[in-house]
């Protein structure tokens, strides 16, 4: 038999992104046609969907950590990286969604609902995509964002139209047995259900779902037995069944107390439920039937008959019933589909969410100058997407990205920012949340080694920046003529010094 596990924490990571090309395309007789390098593909998702096949939250149990496929990198002659797939994890419908703090991300209710749990990383762009008419041959390309980090806890409050409440051993899971297919552990012992039992009841037209909530006792809201752990499934029901034993072997006990003891049970823990309802009706409106459960046995049907005047005063419908002998569950069954349909009919139509459009709030800083202590010393911590973001996709170990990010903080003004905290030439900087960020000492105006290269982003090779004008080119023409001549002048005057022999006169007649 399958565990259900209806709490889980969930660590999900999306995809990295793939690391974009450093790539300059080549061709015969045509060595250097530009930069070809492709940007790399996007991380996956980790998406949770709602699967009818899904009823437990046990796979996560036992597999809490889930991780996105990342994105391919990109390579020379504009092929692009391959998208990661997204992960989609089954959750049972129901399935509520938070952080760890509380805070509600998504109530996930019908088959098929999704939610995004965590985004894949963008693909870091290549050198193609980074090209400029200032830059036309780029030595670097950036590298993929890491996909989003998050952990979840994820709730199950079971989709049930029918929730029977009751004291531990007042039958409850015997009745899901006697009208449902559902089989559920039975015994004579206190807290034998540990989990909530679910089951599908069909009764003529009427066909609806009944689950039991188990182990409330005396302060269950206040977290006492296992009541507290499984209170969370009556919230979607649309009916209540009060299951009470009218033949308990306690003499302390009887129905109408273990009733007035449930009922202030419930009240307490919807005090908290009702704000958020929204549509649904407050927990303690909804409809209520009370069943009188063991009245086969002799005891019992003394005592339901004591109690059934007192009961009557709640205006509820109250029924002798037993899931041994089967007596009254067929007229239990078809009082309960006659309320789910009146309930079911009472909802407001569904209707689509509304699209809500979060623009960026105008004059939103970029990033701020933070100073702080570092390794006993004052440091610079620079905050703000945009920063971070680019220092995680510089690729530190080439020289010509490094200036390109210092291109790119000059020009958000992150130096001018630096100075105006106070720091100077050598002060220690940080980019970056936490441990994770990026420690340099702090140069102004950093040139990153692009000295070596030329101007930053240029190829001297592809490029003649030197061309003559016309002037030039007539003095040039006029020198070498100049030139010349005073050539042949030398040689004249070295020919009639008698520097030159004749030889003729040198051989002589012979």
């Amino acid at each position: 038999m399958a565990t259900f596990v209806d709490r889980v924490r969930l660590q999900v990571v999306g995809g990295s992104g793939g690391h974009g090309a450093a790539s300059i395309r080549r061709e015969k007789f045509k060595p250097l046609a530009g930069p070809d390098g492709a940007d790399g593909g996007r991380g996956g998702d980790v998406i949770l969907e709602v699967d009818a096949s899904t009823t437990t939250l046990l796979e996560y149990h036992h597999k809490p950590h889930q991780r996105a496929t990342s994105g391919g990198f990109g390579k020379g002659d504009m092929r692009h990286g391959a998208r990661g797939e997204d992960l989609i994890l089954p959750v049972p419908d129901g399935t509520v969604v938070s952080t760890e703090d509380g805070t509600v991300l998504a109530d996930m209710v019908g088959i098929g609902t999704r939610f995004v749990a965590a985004r894949g990383g963008s693909g870091g762009l290549g050198n193609a995509a980074l090209s400029s008419p200032k830059r036309k041959a780029p030595g670097f390309a950036l590298l993929g964002e890491p996909g989003q980090e998050r952990t979840l806890v994820l709730e199950l409050k079971s989709v049930a139209d029918v929730a029977l409440v009751g004291y531990p051993s007042a039958g409850k899971s015997s009745l899901i047995a006697a009208m449902s297919a559902a089989r559920p552990k039975i015994a004579d012992y206190p807290f034998t259900t540990l989990v909530p039992n679910l089951g599908v009841v069909e009764a003529g037209q009427h066909r609806y779902t009944i689950a039991d909530v188990p182990g409330l006792i005396p302060g269950a809201s206040e977290g006492k037995g296992l009541g507290l752990e499984f209170l969370r499934h009556i919230e979607r029901c649309h009916v209540l069944v009060h299951v009470l034993d009218a033949a308990a072997l306690e003499s302390d006990r009887d129905p109408v107390s273990d009733l007035d003891t449930i009922e202030a049970e419930l009240a307490a823990y919807a005090s908290g439920l009702d704000e958020e309802a929204g549509a649904r009706v407050p927990l303690m409106e909804r409809p209520t039937v009370i069943v009188l459960n063991k009245t086969d046995l002799p005891d019992g049907a003394d005592m339901a008959d004591m109690v059934r005047e007192r009961l009557g005063e709640r205006d509820v419908p109250i029924l002798d019933v037993s899931a041994v002998s089967r007596k009254g569950l067929r007229e239990l069954s078809f009082l309960l589909g006659e309320l789910v349909e009146q309930a079911r009919a009472a909802l407001p139509a569904p209707s689509a969410a509304p699209v809500v459009l979060t623009p960026e709030a105008v004059g939103e800083k970029d990033f701020e100058v933070v100073i702080e202590q570092y390794d006993g010393d004052t440091a610079f911590r620079v905050k703000g997407d945009k920063p971070e973001r680019w220092v995680r996709q510089t690729d530190f170990r080439n020289d010509e990205a490094v200036g390109f990010l210092a291109d790119r903080l000059a020009k958000l003004g992150v130096e001018d920012k630096l100075y105006a905290a106070g720091a100077v030439a050598g002060s220690t900087v940080l980019i970056g949340p936490g441990d994770d960020a990026v420690v340099f000492d702090w140069e102004p105006t950093m040139v990153g080694g692009a000295e070596l290269l030329g101007r930053r982003g240029t190829d001297e090779r592809l490029e003649d920046h030197h061309r003559p004008t016309r002037e030039q080119k007539r003095e040039e023409q006029k020198a070498r003529t100049a030139a010349r001549m005073d050539r042949l002048a030398a040689m004249e005057a070295e020919r009639k010094a008698g520097h030159w022999a004749d030889p003729a006169e040198e051989d002589g007649p012979r």
